[in-house]
This record gives C-alpha cells, sequence and structure tokens, in this order.
C-alpha cells in the first residue's frame, strides 16, 4: 500500500540573483520491508520500534499477541501483552479489524527474567516463565569465553497471570511449577489449556506436559539431548520442536559439562515431530544447522522455522517452511540479518515473527512484524516425476548417511517410506498391521579367541595378523602358492593365476595394485586393489584359504640400488559386507611371510 503526499507550490518573486543552494548529502536509501522474493509476505507492518522484541505468541481469538521485550535501559525481558486487531461483531458473523496503533500494556511485575509467555485458551490469563523467586535482580548472564550458550537459570518456573490488572503484582501469581531446576519454554493446547514445557528436573533438558491448572505431569522424551520449545498442532495432536542429539563420546560429554554449568549451546539443533503424548517422535530436518522456532502451518501438515542453514558463519537467520515428513523444504524471507520466531494467526492469514530488518546501522534491534501470507508457492499436487524426484533426493542426501545399519539415516528413511507408503493408502503387510518386518543382521564383527596362525610349524604372533571380517570360521592347513596380486582382467592383460594350480591350496596374493599404465588414478587403484574381489577369485579357482600380504615394492635409490616401500598397517577388522566368502582369510605382516616370499616366487 503506498500513500501519496501532495504539496503546494509556493512561488516567490526576487529582484536580485540568489545563489544556488548546496546539494544535500546523498543519503543511503533505507532498505525495502520486503523482497521480491519474500513471496509468501505482503501488507508487511512493522509493530514495535527499538529494543529486543521477540517471541510473539497469537491470543486464541487472533485479536493480539504476548511477547517478551527488553528495553534499551533493561538488564532483561519483561512480558508484555498487545492488541493488534479488534473484534468486531455484526449480524452476519464476527470479524477482524486492525488497529491503527498497537496498544502495549506489560504484564509482569519487573522483577527477574521472565521469558516464554503463552495465552491460556479463556483469552485473559497468561503463562510465562520467571525467576523472580530467584531475586528481583536480573541473573548473572552467562558466560561468553564458552562461546555462544543459552542461559538456564534454575530459578526459572513457570507461573499463570490474570490480565485484569496490568502490571500483574509477583503475589497475584499462580504457580505452575516448583521442582528445583529450570522450568521454561512453556506453550499451551488451544483445546483444554494444557501445556508442554521444558525442564531439567530428571537431569536432562526434556519435554514434559501438564494440565492448565500445573497437575499431573508427564515426560514426553527420552533421548540424551536438549529437546524444548515445542508447539501443539490446530488439534493438539501433534507437537513439533526442536532438538540436539550429541553423538556418545566428546559431543555429549561436552554437553552435559555445560548442562551442569546451567548452559546448553545451541549451534546444532534439527526439529523433531512426534504425537502430544510424545510417541512416534521422528526427525524432520537434517540441515546440520541452528534450526530453531518451529510452529505448524494451519493445516499442520507443514511447518515454518527459523534456521542458520547454508551461512557458514552461522549469523544469518532465516525463515524456511518445510513438510512434516521433512520434504519440500523451501526458504521464505531472504532479508539479511535476523528473521525467527514465526507464529500464525489462528486463521492462517498473518503471520508475525521477529527481525532486525530497518533497523538503523549500529543498533541491534529486534522488533515485530506482521504480514499477511500468500499461499501457493508449494503445490502439494506435484506430478509423479517430480515426487519421486524429490522422495529419492531426500533419501539419498548426505544427512541419511548412506543409511547405514545404526545410523539416525536410517531409521529416518524407514519412518520416511512408512508415512509415504501410508499416504498412498497402502496397508502394512507385516504380522502386526506395520510395514516394518524386523530381522536380525550382523553389526560388528569381532576376532574370535582361538584364532591362530603358524607358519612352517612356528606360532605367529597376534599383532602380526587381522582376519578380514568376510573370513569364514575354520581350521585349514595346506601349501602356500603365490598367485602376485591376485588378478585376472583380460582389458589390463593379467592373469596372476595363469599356469597355477591352487586347488585346495593356502593362496598368497599381495595387498593393493600393481604397476601398471592403467592403474594411475585412485580409484582404478582401489578397484584393483580389492580384496573381497580377490578373494573370491582364488576361491573360484579352487583355494581354500586366502593369506594377504603387502609384500615389499622395490623403488630405486639415486645410487642405483634398490629398497622395499615402507609396509602399511594391518587393515581394522570391520564388517564390509555381509557375504562371508566361505574360506579364511589372513592379512599377515610382511616382517612374517617376507622370509618364504622368494621360495613361494621360485614355485
Amino acid at each position: 500500500m503506498t500513500t501519496l503526499w501532495k504539496w503546494s507550490p509556493l512561488f516567490l518573486a526576487l529582484s536580485c540573483v540568489t545563489p544556488p543552494a548546496p546539494k544535500p548529502e546523498p543519503v543511503a536509501p533505507k532498505p525495502p520491508l520486503l523482497l521480491p522474493e519474500e513471496k509468501h509476505l505482503t501488507e508487511l507492518r512493522q509493530l514495535t520500534f527499538g529494543g529486543e522484541n521477540a517471541e510473539a505468541y497469537w491470543r486464541f481469538d487472533g485479536t493480539g499477541f504476548s511477547l517478551q521485550a527488553r528495553g534499551v535501559n533493561d538488564g532483561c525481558d519483561r512480558i508484555q501483552v498487545m492488541d493488534v486487531f479488534r473484534m468486531n461483531h455484526g449480524s452476519t458473523g464476527s470479524w477482524l479489524v486492525p488497529m491503527g496503533t498497537p496498544e502495549v500494556k506489560q504484564l509482569s511485575s519487573g522483577n527477574g527474567a521472565t521469558t516464554c509467555a503463552h495465552w491460556m485458551p479463556n483469552g485473559t490469563d497468561v503463562i510465562y516463565a520467571s525467576t523472580h523467586l530467584g531475586g528481583a535482580a536480573c541473573p548473572p548472564k552467562p558466560d561468553m569465553s564458552l562461546g555462544y550458550v543459552w542461559a538456564l537459570y534454575d530459578s526459572y518456573d513457570i507461573f499463570k497471570a490474570s490480565t485484569a490488572t496490568l502490571p500483574v503484582k509477583d503475589e497475584a501469581l499462580t504457580r505452575l511449577t516448583d521442582t528445583k531446576g529450570y522450568d521454561a519454554e512453556a506453550t499451551v493446547c488451544a483445546k483444554d489449556g494444557s501445556i508442554v514445557f521444558t525442564s531439567v528436573r530428571d537431569g536432562d533438558l526434556e519435554l514434559y506436559r501438564m494440565d492448565a491448572n500445573g497437575k499431573n505431569v508427564k515426560r514426553l522424551t527420552f533421548t540424551p539431548g536438549y529437546d524444548g520449545g515445542a508447539f501443539f498442532n490446530k488439534d493438539c495432536t501433534k507437537l513439533v520442536w526442536r532438538a540436539s542429539r550429541p553423538k556418545p563420546g566428546k559431543e555429549l560429554e561436552d554437553y552435559q559439562a555445560l548442562l551442569a554449568q546451567g548452559l546448553v549451546r545451541p549451534s546444532k539443533l534439527e526439529l523433531y515431530v512426534g504425537n502430544a503424548d510424545g510417541s512416534d517422535a521422528r526427525q524432520v530436518t537434517y540441515l546440520n544447522a541452528a534450526s530453531f522456532a518451529p510452529f505448524w502451518f494451519p493445516n499442520c501438515e507443514r511447518i515454518i522455522f527459523s534456521s542458520n542453514v547454508g551461512d557458514p558463519k552461522g549469523r544469518e537467520f532465516d525463515l524456511w517452511a518445510v513438510d512434516a515428513d521433512g520434504t519440500n523444504l523451501e526458504r521464505v524471507t531472504y532479508t539479511k540479518g535476523f528473521d525467527g520466531f514465526p507464529m500464525f494467526s489462528p486463521d492462517g492469514k498473518w503471520l508475525a515473527f521477529s527481525s532486525n530488518r530497518m533497523t538503523e546501522e549500529g543498533k541491534n534491534d529486534t522488533n515485530l512484524f506482521l504480514a499477511q501470507w500468500v499461499e501457493g508457492a508449494v503445490s502439494s499436487t506435484a506430478g509423479a516425476a517430480e515426487r519421486l524426484r524429490d522422495d529419492a533426493t531426500w533419501l539419498a542426501s548426505p544427512e541419511r548417511e548412506g543409511r547405514g545399519l545404526g545410523s539416525k539415516g536410517l531409521d529416518a528413511a524407514g519412518a520416511f517410506v512408512q508415512e509415504r507408503l501410508a499416504s498412498l493408502g497402502l496397508t502394512g503387510a507385516a504380522p502386526d498391521g506395520s510395514f516394518r518386518h524386523v530381522f536380525e543382521v550382523p553389526t560388528k564383527v569381532t576376532r574370535g579367541a582361538k584364532t591362530s596362525l603358524r607358519i612352517a610349524g612356528k606360532p605367529v604372533a597376534d599383532d602380526d595378523f587381522t582376519p578380514l571380517g568376510v573370513s569364514a570360521q575354520g581350521k585349514v592347513e595346506g601349501p602356500l602358492v603365490l598367485a602376485g596380486y591376485g588378478l585376472e582382467d583380460a582389458e589390463l592383460g593379467l592373469d596372476d593365476f595363469k599356469g597355477l594350480d591352487v586347488k585346495n591350496k593356502v593362496v598368497v596374493v599381495r595387498r593393493f595394485a600393481p604397476e601398471h599404465p592403467k592403474l594411475t588414478t585412485p580409484e582404478a587403484q582401489r578397484k584393483a586393489g580389492d580384496l573381497r574381489k580377490k578373494v573370491f577369485l582364488a576361491k573360484s579357482k579352487g583355494a581354500k584359504a586366502v593369506v594377504v600380504v603387502d609384500a615389499p615394492v622395490l623403488v630405486a635409490k639415486p645410487d642405483g640400488k634398490a629398497e622395499p616401500v615402507q609396509e602399511a598397517p594391518l587393515p581394522s577388522l570391520r564388517l564390509d559386507s555381509l557375504q562371508d566368502a566361505g574360506i579364511p582369510i589372513l592379512v599377515v605382516k610382511r616382517s612374517v611371510l617376507g622370509p618364504f616370499m622368494s621360495s613361494l616366487e621360485k614355485k
């Protein structure tokens, strides 16, 4: 919307010549409120001006917000309520009319720090977390020498306040949580007023749900890592939240060490969805970034959130949208700086979010903005080819970790395929009616206690040899036959088995690949040196076991002499394949088998 200002010209008659006025210094134009790429937003309106204004959550009738704000002279956040629309009533029904100037009132007393305010369904009560019982002063800020961390003040508890008289005195609050430790990040179900929140009461940052009066607390998440910032969908059957999943070992130890100090580092957060009782939780995003503040679209099939994905420095946050099954990732905002905490109005027509767009240079203000939402960029009626492309892209992305056994990527892929089959109207054929058929597969191989090797009647030390993961179990004795590098390749002109009788014998093959004009690239050398390929070829020739050795490869020196290259270490014992080679395979150190090589070459 554009307003044209009309100016009346003023004419002056002068009897002398007046020197021209100096040209004004050029003023850099302010960036536009919206960029052309931000096609989902229109009629953008700035609601606050100055300070830090964030986490604006709609009243369930759509007339206004609760939010946390920090003025330039405030030491920590205060809770405010804001009216943006007024409700008009007529014979044909009720409708919302935008107010000219939003009416803002402070709700919290000003004591302690406050955060995460959310309206209750009755439209008059607000819940929020506060530290005022721990003292009227703002709690100390976290030690940023530890990097970017969030403070988890143990004096945070969740309270309910009536907006009948503002600001609300501390003694007029109703306390909903009283367990020692951090209780915060509370949001509300529109149907019954039940509350989902984050707490450390059991030693980790987990999600909990309680009744509107604070009773019947139930834990919803159980995986080590940060679970927080949850929201119900429209009918309160689902939850979406942010979570970290530190890997066992140093990552988990670092997370737990910070948690013991009342801190969390939010640099890697992904989005999760699950049922409102915490069941069927699954990961939605695999962006390897700080993704947070997720909120459901009104249709409950899509999620809008904030993330710094794509920014190597991690400073540029934009709004993104993604389907609840992890597909159709779409960027929503493109303006430089921070865009976060998006939340749709109950009717889905408006999107509120916080941003530092339009902030004067040198300031760090974050303000609340309101825009009409324009739908239509992502269609759910894509053709079969497009759906197959999108599904294959998602399943094959690096975040799926190759869908390896025991990986999170495999779990996510299984959930994705199961949901896609169900969406097509198919019925699971497993005995329990699901799409999953459970079967056992080996995930690890270990060296047996009785594994041993003797050469010429002498035992070989355990540190001087190792079996391969594809090796069969069994006892084998027999003469050794050297078969070069164990290759048979007509294109390369190589046949290391030509003229050899290896049936019922132990075949010795050299490790890696030979010098050859066609084996100069790493890929070609890797294929030629594949031990599994060598083993199965030897087996096909009748070998009853294979011994691999990094036999000396002589390199000429400037003085004309030659010496062998340094021996490679023994390979680690790992599960290379689910296929058993059917014969024993050992890799032996050069120092053990080297003395026998010359006699083998003469045979």
